[in-house]
């Protein structure tokens, strides 16, 4: 029985050790988990637009991706680095995202209008949860704030997992065995 009280009082040790320095990290991935969860019902991405159907073509790729980096620079006077374009065949538009910030443009694949101008919060969201918001503000592109967060967090949760379930197991073992010797 000695044993198995010294087993727990180290798993409580590293329990301790490992859950006080990582809590911060593992309430914030838990919060923005629950928002990422949820980030529809919350509205927290920016709804798809709809357009009418015409019986024009589509603006090419070249057309809708100059529209967007003159709108962005003129308008709204931000950085017009590109990010991704996302085109919606169905929905008759293309997303915009930037590089250096959270805006997302619409446009009218067939007229050229920009029909959405919105802040992307679960992109925010999202990066705050992996931890490469610290790369997006410091500007490294090789996400290692990002790897170093998710591999601390990660490990500590899979090591208090383990502890944690001796830190219930064992006591039950000890009861067992008290009850055994009486």
């Amino acid at each position: 029985m000695q044993k198995v009280a010294q087993r727990s009082r180290f798993y409580r040790k590293i329990h301790k050790w490992i859950a006080v320095p990582l809590m911060l990290f593992m309430f914030v991935m838990g919060v923005t988990g629950l928002l990422l969860a949820w980030k529809e019902p919350l509205n927290f991405k920016p709804a798809s637009a709809k357009v009418e159907k015409s019986a024009t073509s589509y603006r090419s790729l070249g057309e809708i991706e100059a529209i967007a980096k003159n709108f962005i620079k003129d308008s709204l006077h931000l950085s017009s680095t590109l990010n991704r374009i996302d085109f919606r065949p169905t929905k008759g538009i293309a997303k915009i995202r930037f590089e250096d910030h959270f805006t997302e443009l619409q446009i009218d694949c067939y007229t050229g209008k920009v029909i959405s101008v919105e802040q992307r919060t679960a992109d925010i969201i999202e990066m705050i949860h992996d931890g490469s918001i610290v790369d997006f503000f410091v500007g490294t592109n090789n996400d290692e704030s990002k790897l170093i967060y998710s591999t601390l967090t990660s490990i500590g949760l899979i090591i208090l997992s383990v502890s944690g379930f001796y830190l219930w197991f064992l006591p039950k073992k000890i009861k067992k065995i008290k009850s055994k010797g009486h």
